[in-house]
């Protein structure tokens, strides 16, 4: 089975995927976390994050991985553990340009598709379901207030450690300034999926938007079951 979640910067889409995926014994894939790989290799090798090539070279060159360590999720770059580094506001802020070139959209959404072929999986991104896997069993597409999401935002980086000078306000404006760039890009934008279901988590505990997709997820295993 194919679960698709997308949704804005800040929706929450990671976490409620994460639970969902221990809860159903699926494989979680952050896609995210792959384009934020790919803009720190480019940080890490002083390549312009608009030079689709030199990046497509260095990513090759470098690897990204996904490792389980304790039961949590940890992205390598080489032999590095990046997952840290690759929520700081300067990628944050930059990763929009470089998961906007057509040709680390083509790579990553290959690898994607490859993960998603072989098990169940719980996926969350922005192109998901309209994009990466047009077939998914579920979708869904979260939403939340900026304002909300900043605050989200700011918890995470005080949980992770991530130092970080900005204000709620200024990172308001940053996921105000990211949401314009994903769903105006050319290239896969940030938009629900005709078949999705919406669901707006500025008023939800995580428990609630959690509880709300594995209803949706068991209609569907219904109806599979049906269909069987």
């Amino acid at each position: 089975m194919q679960v698709a979640i997308d949704g804005p910067a800040s929706a929450g889409k990671s976490t409620v995927a994460k639970l969902i995926a221990q809860k159903l014994n699926f494989i979680y894939i952050d896609t995210g976390a792959m384009y934020r790989a790919c803009t720190i290799i480019a940080q890490k090798h002083g390549i312009d994050y608009s030079n689709e090539a030199e990046i497509l070279k260095a990513v090759e060159a470098e690897g990204i991985e996904f490792q389980t360590v304790n039961n949590e999720q940890r992205v390598y770059v080489g032999k590095q553990d990046v997952s840290q580094e690759i929520r700081t506001p300067e990628i944050s802020a930059n990763v929009s340009q470089v998961s906007a070139l057509a040709g680390i959209r083509a790579k990553m959404v290959d690898l994607q598709r490859q993960m998603a072929g072989k098990m169940d999986v719980v996926m969350d991104g922005r192109d998901i379901g309209t994009t990466v896997l047009p077939n998914a069993q579920v979708k869904i597409f979260l939403i939340a207030s900026a304002y909300s999401r900043a605050k989200r935002r700011m918890l995470d980086f005080k949980e992770r450690g991530i130092k970080n000078s900005q204000t709620i306000e200024e990172i308001e404006a940053d996921i105000t300034a990211r949401d314009y760039k994903d769903s105006h890009r050319k290239i896969s934008p940030l938009r629900k999926a005709a078949s999705a279901i919406e669901i707006d988590t500025t008023n939800m505990t995580i428990a609630q938007v959690v509880d709300a997709i594995l209803a949706e997820i068991k209609k569907s295993q219904k109806k599979l079951e049906k269909r069987g």
